[in-house]
This record gives C-alpha cells, structure tokens and sequence, in this order.
C-alpha cells in the first residue's frame, strides 16, 4: 500500500543516515523541488508528491516560497503537483528527478495551465473479465461513459476517440528520451481514431450520460455472467470495412441504430482497435477548423513511431482535447511512465485488468453537497471501490453516485486533469445492475 510522509521542514546541514532490513546505512539526502509557473516560483502554497520509481513509496510536502523540500534515499523520482489560481488549474509533471548522493538534487517543476470540459470520461471498461468457469480471460466487452458535468446539453457530435502510444504505460516508447516526452503540442494516437457518423446529432442533457460500446455492443452477459451488458448502449464503435475481427466486433444489438455507429479510418495496421486490457492513455478530442476523418486522411499529420506502419501515430494537437485518462497497470508500476502531458492529465489511476473493474471517476463533494436540489438526494457510504484488495483503490468523497442518480441526485465529478486525484477503481462496472 502506497504510503504518504508528510515533510513539515527542511532538513538540517548535516549527513542523514537510514538502517534497512539488514542493517546497512542508507544516505539520505535532501530534495528541492521548485513549482515555477512561466519560468517564476508560485507563491502560492501546494503540494507536491515525489514518488519512488523503484518502490513506489510516495512523499509529500507543501511549498514554502515555491519551493518543496524533501529527505530521500539515492534513486529515480516522479514529482507532481497540481495548483487551483484564479479559477484555473495548473498541472506539473517531472518524470525524471533522478537524487543522487553527491548531486545537488534541485530539480524544477513546470506547472501547465489546464482546462476542464464540459463533457468528461465518467467511466472506461476495458479490463475485462474471467469467464465462468475462471479460466479464460474475455476483454471483447470494453465501454466508455461520457458525462455532461455541467446544468446545460452538451453536444458532442464533433467528438472523437483515440489512445495514446504506446498500448501499454510499461512499454518502451520512442517518445521518450533522458526520461522526458518529446512532443510538447500534440498527443500521438497511435493506428486509428473513431468519430460519431456525418451528421449525427449527440446531445447529452444536463447532468447525463451516453454509453458508447467500443467492443461488443451486444449482451456479452448471455454467454460470460462476469461481463457486461452493451446492448442497451447509446452508441457503437463499430466499422466492419475498416476492422473485421468478429470476436471483437460482432453485429450490435438491433436496440442501437446503425446511424449510432462510430466510423473510423485505420492509418496503421490490424483487425481490431488495439485498445490496451492493461493500461491505456484513453482521450477525447473534438477538431477544431476540420473533422476527425479529413484529419486523420491527411498524410501530414501522421508519423511513424517507430519501424513501419505499426507504429502509425495521428498528432492530434493538445488544444483539441476534450479530456483524458492514464492507467498504469498495478502490477508494473516501477516501468510505467506518462504518455498525456500535464496540461491534459498530471497523474495516473493504478489498475488490475480481468476482474471486471472499471477506472470510475470521483465525486466533487462540495460541489455535489452545493446543489440545492440534492437535498435529501445523496447517498453516502460508498462501498463500490476496490480499496480492501490489494492495489485497490476508492472515491474519498464517500458519496455513492450511481445510487444518488437513482434517487434523483446531480452529481457533479471531480475534473482537476489529474487521474491520481480524479479516478479511482471500481469493483463492478456501473451498467452492470
């Protein structure tokens, strides 16, 4: 379990020692971490986490004069920060904070402004289940919530899905070097995007939702009892002339009508959306000044990460991003790195595939309780997460909302574009009654 050691001063002029389990010394040695917005340290106060890459230990402590101090041991460090200024929220993310016992171990902390959406991820499927009998894993049931945050429709008929290279957040990427990401304005979806039809109207009501099956959009539940049921969902992603693998794209439920089926063009390779079971970067993003389709038909705004087509990516620029996610698989976060730049996520939510568990985002507490017509609505002591297993995890604002939305409750979720703060794991997935 990941634990939290609040740094309330700086460390003394002197040497620090820790003993191990063995009884040999560890030095210990004292970490400055500046928070700079546009190259000047914050005054503000916040708080940054430094996070051991080989342990996954985490520490926080709070800025004084822009700048956090910390006591570690020799080692390769990620710290992170997020800071709420003027009705604004700045992420920073520095994946390579590298201590060392003779170094100086200062190292800045770049904050990027960041925007929230109207329309957010609520919830991504994509970890599948066991079957019956336990012993084959089943993953061709992956979903997607989108969810109007806000008391006024949303349209999203612009909007447009796509994932991050690589697949996994423990894979080797060429996009990065001395443990940095070399893009800075645009996010690689790598080998295909999907997009709502020409034409199609997708109006999301206030504080509503639409569910879009990206992988078999029938009742899965007929044949696996773990799965889930995608045959009621709002919308499809499904293209037979473009991906052809049956078991992954079945024909939809007659309840989905075809012109709620998402098309798609494939600039790289494969039969199937190679959605990762693991750990994907999952974005919306929605074109500005052309549609998802010219784009990705454009050759110029494809590149090639790596050798051959395979590695096709779409440089979708960050100002189209709607919102994200990063999941880093729980059993290899010592490997995992960022893919989303900080201004479209700061953080990562942990996850363990093949349990039937979903990445569910958070309730905004104060902002849910604010509601004058949640009175009496909200139910409490949510007990839907994943926090009494190992690599678990829960809402901390301990409001159930599936259950307040029965009873007539507007939630309101937490939106800071940082998956650490935002999301949690869930047991069962929501659609799952």
């Amino acid at each position: 379990m990941k634990k939290f050691f609040y740094i309330l001063m700086a460390a003394a002029a002197m040497t620090l020692y820790a003993c191990n389990s063995d009884g040999d010394k560890t030095k210990i040695n004292t970490v400055t971490i500046n928070v700079l917005v546009d190259n000047e340290k914050i005054s503000d106060v916040v708080d940054v986490t430094l996070k051991s890459k080989s342990t996954s230990t985490s520490y926080v402590a709070s800025t004084t004069a822009g700048t956090a101090t910390f006591n570690v041991a020799a080692g390769i460090y990620e710290a992170t920060a997020t800071l709420y200024k003027e009705s604004a929220i700045y992420n920073g993310t520095n994946s390579s904070v590298t201590v060392t016992d003779d170094g100086t171990n200062s190292f800045n902390l770049d904050m990027i402004k960041s925007t929230t959406s109207q329309v957010i991820i609520k919830e991504l499927y994509f970890g599948g289940c066991m079957d019956n009998a336990g012993a084959k894993h089943f993953a061709n049931d992956a979903y997607v919530t989108l969810y109007n945050n806000s008391p006024v429709e949303a349209d999203a008929s612009n909007y447009a899905f796509g994932i991050v290279y690589p697949a996994n957040s423990n894979t080797n990427s060429n996009y990065r070097k001395d443990g940095e990401l070399t893009y800075t304005d645009y996010l690689p979806c790598w080998n295909a995007v999907w997009w709502f039809q020409s034409g199609t109207q997708v109006k999301i009501p206030a504080y509503s939702q639409i569910v879009i099956a990206m992988k078999g959009a029938i009742d899965n539940t007929a044949t696996y009892s773990n799965s889930v049921d995608l045959s009621n969902a709002d919308y499809a992603m499904y293209d037979p002339e473009v991906f052809t693998l049956a078991a992954a794209y079945p024909a939809p439920s007659g309840k989905i009508p075809s012109s709620h089926y998402l098309k798609t063009y494939l600039y790289g390779l494969g039969t199937a959306w190679p959605l990762s079971n693991i750990s994907p970067a999952f974005v919306v993003f929605s074109p500005e000044g052309t549609t998802a389709e010219a784009f990705v038909k454009t050759a110029s705004n494809i590149e090639i990460a790596g050798n051959g087509k395979a590695f096709a990516c779409a440089k979708v620029p960050v100002s189209w991003v709607m919102d994200g996610v990063e999941v880093y698989s729980a059993t290899a976060l010592d490997k995992s790195n960022k893919r989303l730049l900080g201004s479209v996520d700061a953080g990562y939510v942990k996850f363990t595939n093949k349990l039937g568990y979903t990445v569910y985002r958070n309730v905004d507490k104060d902002a849910t309780e604010a509601l004058q017509e949640n009175s009496g609505k909200l139910v409490y002591n949510y007990a839907g997460g994943t926090a009494d297993v190992e690599n678990g995890s829960t809402d901390p604002s301990g409001i159930d909302a599936e259950a307040s939305i029965a009873n007539g409750a507007h939630i309101i979720y937490k939106d800071t574009n940082n998956s650490t703060n935002d999301f949690h794991q869930r047991k069962v997935a929501s659609i799952k009654k």
